[in-house]
């Protein structure tokens, strides 16, 4: 018998053979479609989100992450402008990537083709429900979409908003699919969808990530934690630094690409430091420092080994000061995630020695870590961010999401 996650990847299959079949213009209209559709709907779908808001206050969940949770018509609005930039956007499929004729006659090239049925296991964060379709759509995927049992009235509201876009332009319903079963049982499940779905991408805490990438059966693409750093070089304009640290870490406190980590100068730290305590301090960020942080600033917090490597998702920062560029780098590249990492600095050889040291998708030459996400570098949104080295890293926007095969054009070879 049909088990509920075959039944659901058995729907997602036929829609995909669908998908690929569309051209561009019928995907440019279906995501125009579901853009006006989550705006009309968005009084519906923040009575949903007050919902989800409520349940988590109840559950006690610390503010940062209901944060990640929240929906407010600014949200909505950005949800449905992501769908109209991916709209204006190039389409990768079909795209020649090479041909080269081969001395026997044969041609030989790689086209860009979709990957089929994409699986995401996601937690809190009800705005990648519209990027993740946005971005499956337009590449010729469909989507299978499990977030979070805090997320659900959110994430059903949302899908349902995408349905009636879609069946406006007469588009497959199924190019969309929510797991509404919100149990473990069905993330087991369809990490063993082998055959099924096509590849799957976690996003979420590092928990989360860890059980999809050891337990998954299906091709993983893995979007990592976010341990990102900031590092004061000596030569830093301490204005500068302690304006991209504030932003880095307090703008948004419960997001991957958030400064968790402080790495300062021994040469800039008295000066530096000080200034920007006192800004993250205004934001109630408790900072928790080596000894000789400390000694500069004596509201430091101790920090234990376990502070450089942790992810904390909160108002929570560490800080280390070191002699050297070469101590900084060798101190991120111990305990980063392959994220986002900035140096700020005068020093034009330091600045490049940091981008070809440093181990990380996204590396910042005095700028704000904030900045790594797909709307920031133009892709309308992401799917995540890839902190893997293989097929796709960083920022994950349409050409991720696709694949390649050969093309092959002869005149009647044979191989002798």
């Amino acid at each position: 018998m049909e088990t509920y996650m075959e039944m659901l990847t058995r729907r997602a299959k036929n829609a995909a053979t669908e998908a690929a079949r569309l051209g561009t213009s019928e995907k440019n209209r279906g995501l125009l479609s579901v853009a006006e559709e989550l705006i009309s709907q968005q009084d519906m779908i923040l009575e949903e989100n007050v919902k989800d808001i409520e349940a988590a206050k109840e559950k006690g969940i610390k503010q940062s992450l209901i944060d990640r949770l929240a929906l407010s018509k600014k949200r909505i609005a950005d949800m449905a402008e992501g769908l109209r930039q991916i709209a204006a956007l190039e389409d990768p499929v079909g795209e020649i990537l090479s041909m080269k004729t081969r001395p026997n006659g044969l041609r030989i090239g790689q086209k860009r083709v979709p990957l089929g049925v994409v699986g995401i296991i996601y937690e809190s964060r009800p705005n990648v429900t519209a990027d993740a379709f946005g971005l499956c759509f337009k590449t010729g995927n469909s989507v299978i979409l499990r977030g979070g049992s805090d997320a659900i009235h959110s994430n059903q509201a949302i899908v349902r908003t995408i349905k009636a876009g879609l069946r406006k332009e007469r588009l497959c319903q199924d190019l969309i699919i929510l797991v509404e079963d919100t149990s473990r049982e069905t993330v087991a499940d369809m990490m063993k969808m082998h055959g099924g779905i096509d590849v799957l991408i976690p996003r979420g805490g590092a928990g989360l990530i860890a059980n999809v990438v050891e337990n998954s059966t299906v091709p993983v693409i893995e979007t990592g934690t976010g341990n990102c750093h900031v590092y004061v070089d000596e030569s830093a304009d301490v204005r500068m630094a302690a304006d991209i640290v504030e932003n880095a870490k307090t703008q948004r406190m419960g997001v991957c690409n958030a400064c968790e980590s402080l790495v300062v100068h021994s040469g800039i730290a008295d000066a530096a430091l000080p200034q920007i305590v006192q800004r993250l301090k205004n934001h109630d960020v408790e900072i928790r420092g080596d000894e000789r942080a400390r000694a500069v600033c004596g509201e430091i917090y101790p920090a234990s080994d376990e502070d450089w490597g942790t992810e904390y998702l909160d108002a929570v920062i560490s800080v280390k000061i070191v002699d050297s560029i070469d101590e900084a780098i060798a101190h991120i590249n111990k305990y980063n995630t392959g994220h986002s990492e900035s140096i700020i600095t005068k020093d034009y050889d330091n600045a490049l020695k940091f981008q070809d040291e440093i181990d990380a998708a996204a590396v910042y030459v005095n700028a704000s870590t904030r900045f790594t996400d797909g709307f920031e570098f133009g892709f309308g949104a992401e799917i995540g961010i890839s902190t893997q080295k293989l097929h796709a890293r960083g920022p994950m926007g349409l050409k991720a999401l696709t694949t390649t095969k050969y093309v092959i054009f002869g005149n009647g070879q044979i191989r002798k």
